[in-house]
């Protein structure tokens, strides 16, 4: 499958909110500790992820039916979390997110723009 030039376009953008997650990261201490401490750290990782789901809503249905190792139903459930309901969702599961979740998207995002 010949990618299309919007979903390449995309995938950019979200590797540059997966950088923007990682530069919260060293700037703040990169530890669940600061993460709890520190609402500008949270809410600056909370936009990110918001801005990916928000992204990964717009890639192609035939791009995200290619790459179904990509969960990306949750990414964009995660995203209406974020928007919708924040106060609610817990620092742990955010952290996880931060720290499990968004290295494998960004890797993800790396190889297929490779390709």
């Amino acid at each position: 499958m010949t990618m299309s030039e919007r979903d390449r376009s995309i995938l950019r953008h979200i590797i540059s909110y997966c950088e923007d997650i990682e530069k919260a990261n060293e700037r703040f201490g990169n530890s669940l500790e600061a993460f709890k401490a520190d609402k500008d750290y949270r809410n600056s990782c909370a936009m990110c992820i918001l801005q990916i789901g928000e992204l990964g809503g717009h890639l192609s249905p035939e791009f995200r039916a290619a790459h179904r190792e990509m969960p990306w139903d949750e990414i964009r459930g995660m995203r209406n979390v974020m928007a919708h309901a924040y106060g609610s969702i817990s620092v742990q599961t955010t952290w996880e997110t931060i720290e499990q979740d968004i290295p494998l998207l960004r890797e993800f995002c790396d190889r297929v723009l490779a390709e």
